[in-house]
């Protein structure tokens, strides 16, 4: 990539979605494509499977564009997708979500049966769906099947769920609320 192809690139992709892009030579495209491709890979608000759809067609240069201006902008805050090499990987996760499901079904059984805690149980079964959602997120964030746009979505969700101080240190909550084992039994 030329620098002029790459400056060029960079103004397109961060000019805010639907302004008017310069007009594009047959030409010039293959060369603008390539660059703008490059770009939004290297900044992940396109997933390199994209490739082979996004920006490929002349006529839909100007579509595709206004995509990639509102994922840049979307995105502009979300986490890079090495940080969710810091979590788990989705095979445990799954695990862990389903004894998270287990868990709550438990407690949806008890909680007619004894009616005096009924309240309790309601709080314990919150607490449960709380955490799952939390462990669902980095679930999402390491599906590599998934495309990056989707994962750091995810990161910048579960960063917002965790609260910056934990998502940095990589720090999650556990995936039952194991507090309450006592006091339920």
């Amino acid at each position: 990539m030329s620098p002029y192809e790459y400056v060029l690139a960079v103004a397109l992709l961060t000019s805010p979605p639907e302004t008017p892009e310069p007009p594009v030579s047959p030409e010039m495209f293959p060369a603008l494509q390539a660059a703008v491709q490059e770009l939004a890979t290297q900044w992940e608000i396109l997933d390199p499977r994209e490739r082979r759809y996004i920006l490929v067609r002349p006529e839909d240069f100007s579509a595709d564009l206004n995509l990639l201006r509102r994922r840049y902008q979307e995105l502009a805050d979300a986490p890079p997708l090495a940080d969710s090499l810091r979590f788990p990987d989705r095979d445990t996760v799954s695990d862990f979500l389903a004894f998270n499901r287990s868990y709550r079904h438990y407690i949806e059984v008890r909680q007619p049966v004894e009616l005096s805690r009924w309240s309790e149980f309601r709080s314990v079964i919150q607490e449960t769906d709380h955490l799952y959602q939390i462990w669902d997120t980095v679930r999402d964030a390491r599906c590599e099947y998934y495309y990056v746009t989707v994962r750091r979505q995810a990161l910048k969700k579960l960063r917002d769920l965790l609260g910056e101080d934990d998502y940095y240190r990589g720090h999650l909550p556990p995936y039952v609320p194991i507090w309450r084992f006592r006091e339920i039994d």
